[in-house]
């Protein structure tokens, strides 16, 4: 027992220490044929062509036999060992041009705050093995906690322009490199490579740090979400992909509207966030019928308002966005049902983890868009509801007391008396003589049925009857299997 507690400690510690590794995509390696205008890499017999004034690094792996090259005034190329330029020889190469020109792309379009040139995962071996996670997009762009990566034996320009002037990382890889200090990365910062490889009006600032709060931090980007959309759409003003679901909405961080499900937690001092993620992961993820359904969570900042129009200060929420693989009118519907998986969970555990409440929107190509739904965790909302009473109870009082509210007395005498007449005029009586004024009745009555009152009974007894409709989504035996 003691081993198997001490199993579980470990677990939850290695768990709150994952790290988010965020990896540059792009390169400016001679290798690399997306960097030439015709899709290839140049041949023997063809010309390279460099723009002359283009501030550029090109990291060149292997020899390559050329006609000619005009290279830039302010650029570099590094060297691999053995890699190097020979002149044409003159043989006969087959596919290749002779005498044609192939031009090197322009590298100046790569920004730091585009998310769709990151890849991200919680661990390098997963990098290396392509398992990437998914994220709203402004967290596919490196957060203050992250760890970024610039993978060896490539070369890379990169556009670091931010409103902040300050770009926060836990560290950052550099050609093999790695930095984990203000000073060590100043001093490479100044190098004539860096300066062909960042350009912009930023600067970066390094910790060495995790994220200190086990319920999770924040990302940091929310001050560049106007840039991290406009990179993500490009210069050529492309906007966001028409959708098949019913009334899409837009989770915190993201720069479009989805169809699936999110789920907005409040949770108490107690919550674990990686805690919490790895009991998603592995009692809904991991089963077969949930395989096409991709999962992001993190904390975020939650705009409020007074009565839905005054805006108030943002509360940090704990965000879960659910996306599948279905087309059509299926659409959303794989993630919906397991956002209703998680609210039964929340309903029945969520105490356990240090959930208060779960608030779930869904859009689908079905008609069950639209939704919304809340979970409680156990006697913690009960409880919060409570004490919301009793403030507003003394809210009240106090208004009473100040003057500022007047309560009006209810004539209960008057009301019992109506219903007293009511209940004569309803049930039977020994009326002593017949009263030929009192006693027909008008032709209103005959025309109107029975009295109003007495209908109005009748509603409200019904109101108080008991009846209620069984909920097949919380069906215990269900959430007992």
């Amino acid at each position: 027992m003691k081993g198997l507690l001490f199993l579980l400690c470990f677990v939850q510690l290695l768990a709150a220490s994952v790290a988010v590794y965020k990896q540059w995509i792009p390169n400016t390696n001679f290798e690399n044929a997306s960097n030439w205008d015709k899709g290839r890499i140049p041949c023997a017999n063809e010309v390279v062509l460099f723009k002359s004034n283009e501030v550029i690094s090109v990291f060149v792996q292997t020899t390559h036999s050329l006609m000619d090259m005009y290279l830039p005034l302010t650029g570099e190329f590094i060297m691999a060992p053995g890699a190097g330029f020979a002149a044409f020889d003159g043989s006969w190469d087959p596919g290749c041009d002779t005498g044609s020109a192939v031009s090197f792309t322009d590298a100046e379009r790569y920004r730091w705050y585009d998310p769709s040139v990151w890849h991200a995962a919680t661990s390098l071996e997963d990098l290396e093995q392509g398992n990437y996670i998914f994220a709203v997009d402004e967290e596919r762009v490196p957060c203050q906690y992250d760890d970024v990566i610039f993978q060896p034996e490539t070369s890379f320009r990169v556009n670091v322009d931010s409103s902040e002037r300050m770009i926060h990382l836990r560290s950052i890889s550099i050609m093999g490199q790695k930095f984990t200090s203000d000073m060590a990365l100043a001093d490479y910062m100044q190098s004539s490579s860096a300066l062909r490889q960042f350009h912009g009006n930023s600067t970066f600032q390094v910790t060495n740090a995790r994220c200190p709060d086990k319920s999770g931090c924040e990302c940091g980007n929310a001050g560049e979400h106007g840039q991290i959309c406009a990179a993500l759409f490009g210069d050529n003003g492309t906007q966001c992909p028409a959708l098949v679901c019913k009334d899409p909405f837009q989770p915190i961080g993201h720069c479009c509207e989805i169809c699936g499900a999110t789920i907005s937690l409040e949770y108490t001092s107690g919550f674990d966030i990686r805690q919490y993620q790895n009991r998603l992961q592995h009692t809904f993820l991991s089963l077969p019928k949930y395989a096409g359904v991709q999962m992001a969570i993190s904390k975020v900042r939650k705009p409020q308002t007074f009565l839905g129009i005054v805006p108030r200060a943002s509360v940090p929420v704990v965000q879960i966005v659910l996306l599948d693989d279905k087309t059509g009118s299926q659409t959303g519907t794989h993630a919906e049902q397991l956002a209703e998986d998680i609210m039964h969970d929340i309903a029945e555990h969520g105490d356990t983890f240090g959930i208060v409440t779960g608030t779930m929107q869904v859009a689908t190509g079905s008609n069950s868009s639209g939704q919304r739904g809340t979970a409680a965790g156990g006697t913690i909302a009960g409880l919060i509801g409570l004490l919301l009473g009793l403030l507003l109870l003394g809210i009240m009082l106090f208004l009473y007391r100040k003057g500022m509210l007047r309560l009006h007395p209810v004539h209960l005498a008057g009301l019992w008396t109506r219903m007293e007449d009511l209940d004569v005029v309803s049930g039977p009586s020994d009326k002593g003589f017949d009263n030929p004024i009192f006693d027909k009745p008008s032709n209103g009555a005959e025309s109107h049925g029975p009295c109003p009152g007495e209908e109005a009974l009748k509603g409200m007894a019904s109101k108080d009857s008991g009846v209620y409709f069984i909920n097949p989504l919380y069906d215990e035996t269900e959430l007992v299997a």
